[in-house]
């Protein structure tokens, strides 16, 4: 079938070119990667997690054609307030279980018994349609977009620092993809400036406090960590080589060309070769270009999504798209800037590519409406593009003369 010419794969046709590309490129380096991991966990079943993959990007595939060709674009705004407030009480109910001592490894999963999940992966998406919904009712005067902001900034509050009890990273990306929000939605900078002052202030606070609740179960003195090791080094390197050298080792491995698919030695090394340092692995198989091409799809991705709210006649749509592009893309640049070595290690996995589960489904909702949003662009400009004026003979035209 022709994608081009399709008319099931709704939307913008570069994106989900793009889509599929990495797509392949997925399946590549998680099943090159989680070698060590599969006898770890699948008793040396090497293809146990390509499959897993396999699943999961199909479903999200099809998660995103029945976005893009069965739901319209105003079901996310009516479901916006549901979403968040449901994502609000699944936080608490995490934090809870954190707390109470109910919950395994970092506390980040949730599990209901037939499913488990991230509550943040949810909380991430309804927040932004949530203040896509609210920016967009609020854009008629400033006193609107004082409101608008007031709004948005409790419940971004609210949502950041119930995800910031297990999860630093993600609160930090979902804060600084709201304020680009508020960026664009023209709110006033004195707000934004005040609001990314008292964030730095509760960073810098959390930093200086986490000696004094050594306790605490927080993630205070996994960010007090993070930040002293990326600062002073890694004091583990004198044991050893860290997770952080092994990825600049992979790169520096990988040169200009790569080492060829499926022969990376470092990822045998790593615990998180096939998630947080997979860019890495790219580059130690692929080689540096590779890893360029990758930047550039992300960055064709981000000019298309551009394309796509310059073209909505609608403010909710362009402020959905706005935002769901700008996390995507602020994920990836995390990612990369990490396995690079130029920002502090985080659990951020580089989008579409990195070994998933429902977190791919979350992320395949983003990019269902983005593409929602990009198809109902194609069905307005169809409607107001004028009649064709067909040209008739005049009257005292005689067509045998």
């Amino acid at each position: 079938m022709n994608l081009v010419q399709s008319k099931i794969f709704r939307g913008d046709r570069v994106i989900w070119v793009l889509l599929l590309l990495l797509s392949l490129l997925s399946l590549l380096i998680v099943y090159s990667s989680t070698g060590a991991l599969a006898y770890r966990q699948a008793s040396g079943n090497t293809m146990h997690f390509l499959v897993r993959q396999i699943f999961f990007l199909g479903a999200g595939l099809g998660l995103m054609l029945v976005m893009v060709n069965f739901l319209s674009v105003k079901i996310y705004s009516i479901l916006s307030n549901l979403l968040v407030y449901l994502s609000i009480g699944l936080l608490l109910v995490s934090v809870a279980m954190q707390f109470a001592g109910m919950s395994s490894g970092s506390g980040r999963t949730l599990d209901i018994g037939f499913i488990s999940f991230q509550p943040s992966e949810l909380a991430k998406i309804s927040l932004i349609m949530f203040s896509a919904k609210v920016l967009g009712k609020n854009q008629k005067s400033k006193d609107e977009l004082k409101k608008a902001f007031y709004i948005i900034i409790v419940h971004t509050i609210v949502v950041c620092g119930l995800i910031f009890v297990s999860n630093f990273s993600t609160a930090a990306l979902l804060f600084a993809t709201i304020l680009t929000m508020l960026f664009v939605g023209r709110v006033h900078l004195k707000y934004l400036f005040f609001v990314i002052a008292v964030g730095v202030g509760i960073v810098v606070a959390t930093y200086f406090l986490a000696d004094q609740f050594p306790s605490a179960p927080t993630r205070m003195h996994t960010v007090k960590g993070r930040i002293d090791r990326f600062i002073n080094g890694d004091p583990n390197a004198e044991k050893g080589i860290t997770q952080a050298d092994y990825a600049k080792l992979a790169i520096y491995e990988g040169g200009i060309l790569g080492k060829g698919p499926g022969n990376s030695d470092v990822s045998n090394y790593m615990a998180a070769a096939y998630n947080d340092f997979i860019f890495a692995i790219i580059v130690e198989e692929y080689g540096l270009i590779a890893g360029i091409v990758v930047m550039f799809l992300y960055l064709i991705f981000f000019f298309r999504a551009v394309v796509i709210v310059r073209r909505a006649t609608r403010t909710f749509p362009a402020f959905l798209v706005t935002g769901l592009t700008m996390l995507l893309v602020f994920q990836a640049m995390i990612n990369i800037g990490v396995s690079t070595g130029v920002l502090p290690v985080t659990g951020q996995p580089l989008p579409w590519v990195s070994l998933g589960g429902t977190s791919l489904l979350f992320t395949s909702v983003a990019f269902g409406c983005i593409l929602s949003v990009s198809y109902q662009n194609q069905v307005n400009r169809d409607i107001q593009k004028p009649p064709i004026q067909v040209a008739l003979p005049d009257d005292d035209y005689e067509i045998n003369k």
